[in-house]
């Protein structure tokens, strides 16, 4: 990332700039640090908003410039969210036992604690046994580590069968849609480790700082999304702005292409596929703790529609599109369904934006495919106003970026 990097992209320290403003003011006007003026519900409303603009980057790397509609990367994001919530919930649960143990006349013996840990943990699907995916639960640096290793796995293996059998266009989607379904199937069952359908609760409780309030650790949990998703747009608009960027976009262009040049086109989407995932997995760990919650439902394969959507309406090919798409669907339809939107009367019927969000959803989705495929990002084109310089005489070639006014003049 030197200079000259910095220097063809400076929509990058425009972007970076943006962000840290907008950090900035949410803190001074947050109540844990400023003036009260933002409550602090919607301060974590606005950092899940921010865990959701880094997976949407990923979304647009896989999709926008390497043309794999992923219909299953809000799966690695679920698995991101898993690993962090293991920790927290099994480090919160242990201090609430340890905290009632130590009344007990006699000092409870290692095992007995880790014996309360689990009764307090999986009672509610019928166990009091440590599966074994809670081997490392008491382990943050461990956990943090799965946090990026396990959905990077998924994604390597999943890559590695799909792609070197060159499966592409709707069957690759079809295909991650599976496995984002099979996944969610098989978390919903209470034997699956990971209580099942009542998922993993109470994670906005930091193990060990319960004397400090939610506000400041609303503010705590911004700051860290702020920091990836700046760290992560970084390291995206690195990658498509170099050779490897322009082969990636090569691949969606014309595959075959591509190939033929010698390029070895499984590998290039394999590492894309791959490192999209884990950061998929770092917003997951990051957006849960904010949520406070986290169940299979957030893997089902709606969800990676959905991120499908934000990234179609915001602008695919652009990393900032991505970023408005989930920033404007994200906060526009936190409006509609918390009950902010006021109800429409018609008289003969009333419309009530909580049953009819999802619906506005998939109609702009369509409009925007339709009219507008640029989405909102493009409109900063127009407003740039980004053309090619003026001709005075025909295109000598299908590149007009390559040519000379000097040629086109004579």
């Amino acid at each position: 990332m030197n200079r000259s990097f910095v220097l063809r992209n400076p929509s990058i320290l425009v972007f970076l700039a943006l962000l840290a403003f907008f950090t900035l003011a949410v803190t001074a006007l947050s109540e844990g640090f400023g003036v009260a003026l933002i409550s602090t519900s919607f301060v974590k409303t606005l950092g899940k908003t921010l865990c959701l603009a880094l997976v949407a980057v990923a979304m647009d790397l896989v999709w926008g410039y390497c043309g794999i509609l992923s219909l299953g990367h809000f799966a690695f994001f679920g698995l991101g969210g898993y690993m962090i919530g293991m920790w927290l919930m099994y480090e919160r649960t242990r201090g609430i036992v340890e905290a009632s143990l130590a009344e007990a006349p006699i000092p409870p013996t290692p095992q007995e604690v880790v014996d309360a840990i689990g009764n307090q943990i999986f009672g509610v699907v019928g166990s009091s046994e440590f599966p074994l995916v809670w081997a490392f639960a008491d382990s943050l640096v461990l956990q943090l580590l799965l946090v990026v290793i396990l959905p990077g796995l998924l994604a390597l293996v999943f890559g590695w069968l799909a792609f070197r059998s060159r499966v592409t266009g709707v069957y690759l989607s079809i295909l991650t849609q599976a496995m984002t379904l099979a996944l969610s199937l098989y978390l919903f069952q209470n034997d699956s480790g990971l209580r099942g359908n009542n998922g993993l609760s109470g994670l906005q409780n930091l193990p060990g700082l319960d004397a400090v309030p939610q506000a400041v650790v609303s503010i705590w949990f911004l700051w860290a999304s702020a920091l990836a998703l700046g760290l992560g747009y970084l390291l995206a608009a690195w990658l498509v702005s170099g050779k490897f960027g322009s082969v990636v976009r090569g691949i969606r262009d014309n595959e075959a292409r591509v190939r033929f040049l010698g390029y070895s086109v499984e590998s290039y989407k394999l590492v894309i596929f791959t490192l999209t995932a884990m950061i998929a997995g770092i917003a997951g760990a990051l957006y849960y703790p904010q949520a406070g919650i986290i169940n299979p439902a957030e893997i089902a394969p709606i969800a990676s529609i959905y991120l499908a959507v934000w990234v179609a309406i915001g602008g695919r090919g652009r990393l900032y599109g991505a970023v408005i798409g989930a920033v404007f669907v994200s906060l526009v339809s936190t409006w509609f369904t918390g009950g902010q939107a006021p109800d429409v009367n018609l008289g003969f019927y009333t419309v009530k934006w909580v049953d009819w969000w999802l619906i506005v959803l998939g109609l702009s989705f369509v409009l925007v495919t339709l009219f507008a495929p640029k989405g909102i990002g493009g409109l900063f084109d127009l407003i740039a106003a980004r053309r090619g310089p003026d001709r005075h005489g025909d295109d000598l070639g299908p590149d007009q970026g390559s040519l000379r006014e000097k040629e086109a003049v004579e």
